[in-house]
């Protein structure tokens, strides 16, 4: 299960992370929110030494949602080298959301343009 991150621990742990990050911004009371969270936690478990699931909750670290210019829950942001390379708003289907980890984690452009259809995991 992804862990929550905070405005005090959001630096360390997503931005100065060398791995690639996904980190979803939610809410407890958000629907959409609750049905992504297996999607995420399969991820979580699939990429695991390749990847790190954060969560950030909107209620309480509104700083950070507005720092990030989140609209919207839930709002997944893929975050490399401290540099936001792509988001998703809204519920996703469990294949694109891997499809945009994979895009987002190996292609040095444009992420959400891409059809990615071979993930290199190497």
């Amino acid at each position: 299960m992804a862990v929550r991150v905070s405005k005090a621990d959001f630096e360390e742990k997503v931005l100065k992370e060398k791995l690639p990050v996904l980190v979803d911004f939610y809410s407890d009371s958000c629907v959409a929110c609750k049905k992504l969270a297996p999607v995420l936690g399969d991820i979580e478990d699939d990429y695991e030494d390749k990847l790190h699931v954060y969560k950030v909750n909107t209620n309480f670290d509104g700083e950070l949602a507005d720092e990030y210019e989140v609209t919207a829950n839930p709002t997944l942001l893929f975050v490399k080298d401290a540099e936001v390379l792509d988001r998703k708003i809204g519920v996703q289907k469990p294949a694109d959301l891997k499809a945009f980890t994979i895009c987002s984690r190996f292609s040095p452009t444009s992420p959400s343009t891409l059809r990615c259809t071979k993930p290199n995991l190497g």
